[in-house]
Formats: C-alpha cells, sequence, structure tokens
C-alpha cells in the first residue's frame, strides 16, 4: 500500500484523494498521511519572508526520507525549481485551467473595480501584474487556504481579491469567480494548474506504478516553464510569471519578470517545434532561452536588487 504525504488544507487533501482514486483505478491502494507545514502554520507573515513556497513541501519531502509516505502530492506552483537529492518528480497529472480568477462579491470584474479597490493576494507575481495595470489599486498581502481568504472577503476586507481557478474548480467553487484573467493579461506561475507528484529516486516499484498516471502534454509544458524559472534564479519574492501552451507539436512560452511594485516589467516570449510530445529537452532548452533574453534585457537586475 502506498502512503501519500499531503498537506491537511482542503485543496491538498482534494489532490491527495484525486489521486488515491486514480490509484485506485489502476489496482493500487493507498492511504493519505496528512502531514502540517510550516507554509500553513504561518500565516501572519508574507511568504517572501519566512522561507518562500518550499515550506509547503519539505515536511513532506522529509516524511518520504524517514519512511513515513512513499510519494508526496504537490500543486506544481509551490514547488521548487530543484528537488533534494534522492528524490524526483515522478508525474505530473493532466492541467486544470491555469489562470488566475478575480473572486469579488461586488464587482464582476478587473475593469469594474473602483480605484484604490482593496484587492488581496500572497503573489509578488500576481501583485507585480496588477499594479501595472492599474497603480491606483491597494494590493494586500493575503496569507491562509482557499476557505479562509474567501472568509476574508466575505467579512468586507477586502474588495477582491485573486486566486487559482484551478483551485476553485477543484474544490467545487467555480462559481466563486467573478472573473478569469486572460493568461496573456495575467500571465500564471510556473505549473499553475497542474498537480505532480514526488517520490524517492531509486524506488523504482512506487515508480512503475505512478507511471500510467503521467501526462505527457502538462510534462512538456511544465519542464519549458521549470527551467526558465530554475535559470533566472529567482526565489518565490522575485516575481516571476511563465506559461507554456502546445498546439501540434509547436510548443510556446511566454514569461515575464517584473518588479513588485509593477513599476518595471520585462516580458519575452518564442517558440519551437517538438520532435514529439515527450521531447521534454527540447522544452528545457526553450525555458532557457526564454530567460536568456529576460536576463539580456534587465531581469538580472530586477532580480538580484530583489534577493539582495
Amino acid at each position: 500500500m502506498l502512503k501519500i504525504a499531503t498537506r491537511k488544507s482542503a485543496l491538498a487533501l482534494w489532490q491527495a484523494e484525486e489521486v488515491a482514486r486514480l490509484l485506485a483505478g489502476n489496482g493500487v491502494s493507498s492511504e493519505l498521511v496528512k502531514m502540517s507545514t510550516r507554509g500553513d502554520e504561518v500565516i501572519d507573515k508574507p511568504l517572501a519572508k519566512i522561507g518562500g513556497k518550499g515550506l509547503f513541501i519539505k515536511e513532506l519531502q522529509k516524511g518520504m526520507f524517514e519512511g513515513r509516505a512513499d510519494i508526496a502530492v504537490h500543486s506544481m506552483k509551490d514547488v521548487p525549481a530543484e528537488f533534494p537529492d534522492g528524490l524526483m518528480l515522478a508525474v505530473v497529472l493532466p492541467r486544470e485551467d491555469p489562470s488566475d480568477a478575480l473572486v469579488s462579491s461586488r464587482y464582476p470584474s478587473f475593469e469594474a473595480l473602483p480605484e484604490k479597490a482593496r484587492i488581496g493576494t500572497c503573489s509578488l507575481r500576481r501583485k507585480c501584474q496588477l499594479l501595472e495595470k492599474r497603480p491606483d489599486l491597494e494590493v494586500v498581502d493575503l496569507r491562509g487556504n482557499v476557505n479562509t481568504r474567501l472568509a476574508k472577503l466575505d467579512k468586507g476586507d477586502f474588495d477582491a481579491i485573486v486566486l487559482a481557478s484551478a483551485g476553485l474548480i477543484r474544490l467545487g467553487m467555480e462559481s466563486r469567480i467573478a472573473m478569469r484573467f486572460d493568461p496573456e493579461f495575467m500571465v500564471p506561475a510556473s505549473g499553475q494548474g497542474i498537480i505532480g507528484i514526488e517520490c524517492r529516486s531509486a524506488d523504482s516499484e512506487t515508480r512503475e506504478w505512478l507511471q500510467p498516471l503521467h501526462d505527457s502534454l502538462s510534462a512538456v509544458c511544465i519542464a519549458a516553464e521549470r527551467s526558465l524559472n530554475h535559470r533566472l534564479g529567482g526565489s518565490c519574492s522575485t516575481p516571476i510569471a511563465s506559461h507554456a501552451t502546445l498546439s501540434d507539436l509547436k510548443l510556446t512560452l511566454k514569461a515575464l519578470v517584473g518588479s513588485p511594485d509593477g513599476v518595471e516589467v520585462i516580458r519575452s516570449s518564442a517558440s519551437t517545434d517538438l520532435g514529439d510530445i515527450a521531447d521534454t529537452d527540447t522544452a528545457k532548452a526553450l525555458g532557457e532561452q526564454v530567460a536568456e533574453e529576460l536576463l539580456q534585457r534587465g531581469a538580472r537586475r530586477i532580480v538580484e536588487a530583489i534577493e539582495h
């Protein structure tokens, strides 16, 4: 029986249960091992100031190293660019809607928000792009799980909040979405909408059990996005966005790096032809190519200024 490490939030549990359901469909039994992470416990401080997105997965990774779990299920947008030695990304599932969603009970769209509207988000990537388009907005840090954030919105603390469309869809809360941002308008985070399964690199039996769950389309897209993030070398304190799409074996990657206040935003995009749907090497090369162009246009200065 596979032991699945998961965070305790409603969305994390949904994702782990979905993996358990898919495994059961292939004759593999499993059980959930619920763990608390520092990222979940400390919600009164900006994520960038307490160690970044990696805080959501370190306890799960520790559980695999110690044998308390065999695999861990992650939202790939929360996973750092590199895995610890001995662990690996085994498979990724089909991508859900990668867009960001405006959630508001008072305003039907981004354009309808009044001047100086109070917007909640914990993402510097979202803050950067919101302020680039509307410098008048008051973008306020908002931490906590989906239900916690929605409760603060409903209490009147914010005029609107921004969440990932995928999370709301998976939790059956799609009706809360007032407007989905077109990925051209607000570029998503690397891996947004994709569930990934991590396991021990040496555990060949578990990797074999997981393989039927793998989605090649998601894999090739996320390979490009994560390659770009890795080359840029930014952390969760750096507003980096990337979104890859595939059409007839032509992979396109669009990305940006910006200052948190949205004053400076650098964009780049490129396309390449893949040899086949599983051609992740070409996808990674595309990510590096777009990252290099961003760096040449001034992204290195932005990243270094923020990191230091």
